[in-house]
């Protein structure tokens, strides 16, 4: 009763959709300014969108336990950024370049597919083992850590209103955000000891080309007037036909989530114009895109953490965290390294598997830069790594996570 009345004497500060977006572009300053001048945040590659939403995040817990003040976010843009990011991930994938990566990228491919299914095998039997619900195992596994905060927030959603998992975005993308550094401070060290059993091509001077532009985010491009609207109408298409896709396979066995209907439908515009000869997608303006939608989307959803609801979850989520953090060391340095014939490309790209199965594409390319700057180039972990990544995982992710929930103990 005394709680119900201290939450009622608590001042409401709301913000609609224009000053949640200048919340969000100040929280986008501050991460750049955090990143800028803090050594350890840059050197675990923690983007600038997570770094401000977090201390945004912890202000507002802040001002909510000390000062009485609750803020409340307009998040009507934050889907539509959502999906356009991942329709610029789609818009970017060049079928084409499938058969420059050969043999290699379906064989890491299917290796991640296993690792997919072990992380989330994982996360169910430490879920129940710490006494929480089934599916808390399947956010605090494929779906935060392979998945991403995109991912998290997409299927978050789903989770709080069909399963009634109680913050379950929240957890999601603590899990995520957590995965991050994880993923980029156990990348090196499982390099550094699977380098130590193969033979190293020695000292490089500068990182190979081919990354695709997600990954140089800070890569001056110049792009027009003409290419930005352009590409504008192509996201616009991907994300009204995608949305309508998502609603025709609603209730079906091929029911997916709608930013994953929004991807395929990017992945079939730009290889359907290309194939037919009528329009050549410009990649630098959907990558400027892409990246402003992904950091504003991040921005919005990290600011808008309600960190009080986590408190009773921390010892499960640590936990669940190491276990998934031991699992993937050691999937790293047992399966995918041997699987990919014990080079040296095989210890780089073990090193990028584990910084997108903890974390994320960027922490995965920044993991094996750190090893290549030092010991060569390997122009095939730059291929498949990015490619499979940045558009497979998500597609591929979305296909086992949907498998797990099919189970009979995990339907709601």
């Amino acid at each position: 009763m005394d709680v119900a009345r201290h939450a009622i004497h608590r001042a409401m500060l709301d913000l609609d959709v224009y000053g949640t977006l200048v919340a969000a572009s100040m929280v986008l300053l501050l991460g750049q300014f955090l990143v800028a001048r803090v050594r350890w945040l840059s050197a675990y590659t923690i983007p600038e969108p997570v770094a401000g939403g977090l201390c945004a995040a912890l202000l507002l817990l802040a001002l909510r336990e000390w000062g009485d003040v609750v803020v409340q976010f307009d998040r009507s843009l934050s889907m539509p950024l959502m999906l356009a990011f991942f329709a610029c991930i789609g818009l970017n994938a060049d079928l084409a370049s499938l058969r420059r990566g050969g043999r290699p990228l379906f064989v890491f491919l299917a290796i991640v597919v296993g690792f997919l299914l072990l992380q989330n095998l994982v996360g169910l039997m430490l879920a129940v083992a710490l006494g929480q619900p089934p599916q808390f195992g399947l956010l605090a596994g494929s779906i935060a850590l392979s998945g991403g905060h995109g991912t998290s927030v997409a299927w978050g959603k789903v989770f709080s209103e069909q399963y009634g998992i109680a913050s379950a975005t929240e957890v999601a993308l603590a899990c995520a955000t957590f995965g991050l550094v994880l993923g980029g401070l156990v990348g090196g060290p499982v390099a550094r000891v699977l380098l130590r059993r193969v033979e190293v091509p020695g000292q490089s001077d500068g990182v190979p080309e081919g990354l695709t532009t997600f990954e140089q985010p800070h890569e001056i491009r110049l792009i027009t007037a003409p290419a930005m609207i352009e590409t504008l109408a192509l996201i616009a298409v991907c994300l009204l036909a995608g949305q309508a896709l998502a609603r025709v396979l609603a209730g079906s066995l091929l029911a997916l989530p709608a930013f994953v209907c929004v991807l395929f439908v990017g992945v079939v515009l730009r290889n359907g114009l290309a194939a037919l000869g009528w329009y050549a997608v410009f990649e630098r303006a959907v990558s400027v895109l892409g990246n402003v939608s992904l950091a504003l989307f991040l921005a919005m959803a990290l600011m808008s953490l309600r960190l009080w609801e986590l408190t009773a979850l921390a010892l499960p989520l640590l936990v669940l965290l190491l276990g998934q953090t031991a699992l993937m060391v050691g999937y790293a340095m047992f399966v995918t390294f041997p699987a990919l014939g014990r080079n040296y490309d095989a210890a780089v790209v073990a090193a990028g598997h584990c910084g997108f199965g903890l974390g994320a594409t960027p922490t995965a390319i920044a993991n094996m830069q750190a090893v290549t700057d030092r010991f060569g180039v390997a122009p095939l972990a730059f291929l498949i790594v990015p490619m499979v990544g940045a558009f497979f995982i998500d597609i591929v992710n979305a296909i086992v996570i949907k498998l797990f929930l099919a189970l009979p103990w995990l339907t709601p």
